[in-house]
Order: C-alpha cells, then structure tokens, then sequence
C-alpha cells in the first residue's frame, strides 16, 4: 500500500469551495450564521496549522518534560471548557470535575500506550494523539453528563425540595439524576459503537488507511480507541457526578444546589 498523498496548497485551498455550499443553505434557510461559520473555519485552520508545526518539531525531537507539558496544557483546556459551558457549578464541584477528568483520562491513556500498545508513556507520537482523543471525548461526554444532570435538577426543583421536606435522603433524590446524566454522556459513543464499520468509517481507521497502515492493523487501533474513549467518558462522568451531587447538600441533607 502507498502512503497519502501530498497535497499542495492549491489542491488544499479547493475543499474550502464546499463552504460555499454551506453558506448557500444558511441563507436560504435564513440562519444568521455566516459570521460564526467562517470565524470557525479560519479559526480551525489557523488552530490546526500551528499545532501542526509544533507537533512536527515535537516528534523529531522528543523530550519527557515537553510531552509532560503538553498534556497538562490539553487537560487545562478541556477542564476550562467543560466548566465554561456550566456557570451553576460550585467550587468544590469543580474540583471535584478537574480531578476527575485528569485521573480518569490520564490513567486510561497510560493503559492504553503503555500495556496494550506497548510504548513509552513519554513517547509524543503515540501519546499526544492518542491524549486528544480520549481526553477529547471525555470532556464532550462530561459536559454532556453535567448538562443533563443541572437541568433536571433545575426543572425539578420543586420536586426536590418536596421529597427534602418529607425526609428523604439527598442521596436517594439526587441519584436517579446522576445515573439518567451518565446515560446521556455514554449514549453518543455507544451509538458510535454501533454504527461503526456498518454505517461509517471513523476518523482514526481512515487516516491510518490513507497513510498506508494495513487495514487490519488500522482496525485493532480503532477498535482499542473507542473502548478506550468509552471507559474514559464512562468514568470521568461517573467520578465527577457521583462524587460532585454531595456538594449540593449541606451536613444537615439541606439542599444548597
């Protein structure tokens, strides 16, 4: 098999043609989204294009201690963003949601590169990526998780402080909400799962395809990757949750929330 092909820059500059297609049904649909399209496409290539290069100097020369760095920076990003999207959360929560989501992402993906790929742990190539997928997909799954779980307790409120008067234990309220929250954050990547290789065929599997890999190697990776990213989502969602509703009540059972 033959590697990707290289594309030139004004092969390149021709895929950016089908946006126009995109601005076309905007329009005619009347979504006044024009603005926010083509800020997200300069952004996204602007964004790719640096890291690009910073990638390709990190892996022609590897150093621990940039690795080491470069994945504090990706989680830093990703705990920003999920608490960027919940304004409602308090401070122990968030706590509670940065540790979570470093432990859970960090442990899965030295499992990962360390026992099933069989790498080392600061070796750029394999961690990096790697790292972004699965901590990627964790922080979609918790901002998910943390969205589902805030606005049922915000539509039942009432409800709460009903049973709260009645005697019922917080734990016994809440955790319904917690367990219907880790459902809809683990459903987009169960779904994935299962469309996978019928339906479509994912990103990973492809690039790995189009850069010359056998498909049978490209297979196993994006087969370890998705229950890699299932188990990252499953347990950053179910350490955050779990842990983060027990600040929402005070010593007394009083719901603070």
């Amino acid at each position: 098999m033959e590697g990707a092909t290289t594309l030139s820059i004004a092969q390149f500059s021709l895929i950016y043609l089908l946006l126009l297609i995109v601005l076309f049904i905007m329009k005619r649909s009347k979504i006044d989204k024009t603005k926010l399209l083509i800020i997200a496409s300069v952004r996204m290539t602007v964004q790719l294009v640096l890291i690009g290069f910073i990638l390709q100097y990190i892996f022609a020369n590897p150093n621990p201690l940039i690795t080491t760095l470069f994945l504090a920076v990706m989680l830093s990003f990703s705990i920003h963003r999920v608490f960027s999207t919940r304004k409602d959360l308090n401070k122990k929560f968030k706590v509670i949601i940065a540790i979570s989501l470093s432990i859970s992402g960090l442990a899965v993906l030295m499992y990962f590169v360390g026992v099933v790929v069989g790498k080392n742990i600061f070796n750029p190539q394999y961690t990096i990526p790697l790292a972004g997928m699965i901590i990627g997909n964790a922080m979609t799954g918790l901002t998910i998780g943390l969205k589902t779980f805030m606005e049922s307790i915000k539509l039942q409120r009432r409800k709460i402080d009903t049973l709260t008067n009645l005697g019922v234990s917080p734990k016994n309220i809440l955790k319904p909400f917690v367990n219907n929250a880790l459902e809809a954050s683990l459903l987009p990547t169960l779904n994935s799962m299962l469309g996978m290789g019928i339906i479509f065929l994912p990103g990973m599997m492809t690039g790995q395809i189009l850069a010359g890999t056998l498909p049978t190697t490209a297979i196993m990776y994006q087969i370890a990757i998705y229950i890699a990213i299932c188990t990252s989502v499953c347990l950053s969602v179910f350490c955050s949750l779990n842990f983060g509703y027990r600040t929402l009540y005070n010593e007394k059972n009083q719901f603070i929330g």
